[in-house]
């Protein structure tokens, strides 16, 4: 079992502490329960809820399972607990306000807190949270360079023999999974955004990624029903001409990397949809060379946006009609992570951020090509965790 080590928890809760009293002068109190936030900084996902003072421990406080908590977790303070009442009862004030992740925490379970731990107000820390998991340490960047390694070797030397004619989009996901697993990805692809449930990605053909999305991103996903839009669709079957789109947000020990490549099955395409996919290999090198501290994710994204053709401007980072307004996000141990690459988006950049940038054009009629990798914030530019921008390759 991989876990965490205890020095490397301790240099995270003072980071985030810094960051709360950056962002609020006064706190007194916070507690995270949410699951990635909560192995973040304690190296454990629990029924529980960490409670985090400005002055002395951070404990975490378990429901379920105590004793997996200690075996996971190299935590100093875990303790267990059967209600809210345990806490109360070792608190000897409670201050007025609890911050909190907010995200996270349902009111059926604030409502439950509330019963015996009498705050007067709540308010988010969501966001001092979520800029000190934006930028990486070292610890935690030897992990997405592994994993940046192992996704570009497995699309390069093995994803070609799982293609093959008559195979539906599922079955290649399928398989795909199952070929991951066993080389030591970790299985689940985890989203922050609200509703979002993914396995592994996105692995479409032809069309298939212009279908509308059912979240915030550049392609769609028809898949298996309704009921479950991800993975692909059983009835799509590849056939030789098709555009292979693939985007898939890959992880090891808990952090992702996000690398979408698109190639083309037994065919050439026509030029016109050689060169847009050139574009996007273009607009991407433009943005990774701009990923340095100090530099605002607004300006990257203006000056990406200028940059993109005329020709192309209508169906940028979408279908018509259907486009989303970024170029990049953050990746770690959610695939979608702060920052964002897009308008509004101002607070500079920092060192060892983790950034995936992904132009994609959408052409009608035709599907996707585009790239995406994920990039390391240095004082020269971004550079990519997943290998090289990839050409509209044929296999």
């Amino acid at each position: 079992m991989s876990k965490v080590p205890g020095n490397e928890l301790k240099k995270r809760l003072e980071r985030f502490k810094i960051n709360m009293d950056a962002a609020y002068d006064n706190w007194e109190m916070c507690a995270v329960v949410g699951g990635v936030s909560m192995f973040y900084l304690t190296g454990t996902i629990c029924d529980g809820m960490l409670l985090i003072r400005r002055s002395g421990e951070a404990t975490l406080w378990v429901r379920r399972s105590y004793d997996r908590a200690v075996l996971e977790s190299e935590f100093g303070d875990i303790r267990p607990m059967r209600s809210f009442r345990d806490i109360a009862g070792t608190l000897a004030q409670i201050p007025d306000i609890l911050y909190l992740d907010t995200a996270n925490a349902t009111l059926e379970w604030f409502g439950l807190l509330r019963k015996h731990l009498p705050f007067e107000n709540v308010l988010p820390l969501d966001s001092a949270l979520l800029n000190t998991r934006a930028v990486k340490s070292e610890y935690e960047l030897d992990i997405m360079r592994h994993a940046g390694t192992k996704t570009d070797r497995f699309y390069r030397e093995e994803l070609p023999a799982f293609l093959k004619s008559g195979i539906s989009e599922a079955d290649l996901g399928a398989e795909l999974f199952a070929a991951l697993l066993k080389s030591g990805f970790h299985g689940l692809s985890r989203f922050s955004m609200r509703n979002v449930e993914a396995v592994l990605g996105h692995v479409l053909f032809g069309e298939s990624p212009l279908y509308p999305s059912a979240f915030n991103g550049a392609s769609g996903v028809n898949g298996l029903c309704p009921a479950v839009p991800a993975l692909g669709n059983r009835d799509r079957f590849l056939n030789e001409g098709d555009l292979i789109y693939i985007d898939l947000g890959l992880g090891v020990d808990g952090y992702h990397i996000d690398k979408t490549i698109v190639l083309s099955y037994k065919l050439p395409q026509p030029e016109h949809i050689t060169e847009a996919h050139r574009h996007c290999l273009e607009l991407e090198r433009l943005a990774a060379a701009m990923l340095k501290p100090g530099a605002r994710p607004s300006d990257i994204y203006g000056a990406v946006a200028a940059a993109v053709s005329d020709e192309f401007r209508h169906c940028f980072m979408g279908a018509t009609g259907r486009t989303v307004p970024f170029i990049g996000h953050g990746v770690g141990l959610n695939v979608d992570e702060m920052p964002v690459i897009a308008k509004g988006f101002n607070s500079p950049l920092e060192l060892n951020m983790t950034i995936a940038i992904e132009p994609k054009i959408g052409i009608d009629g035709v599907g996707m090509v585009g790239s995406e990798n994920t990039y390391l914030v240095t004082e020269t530019g971004g550079i990519s965790l997943t290998g090289e921008p990839r050409n509209l390759d044929i296999v």
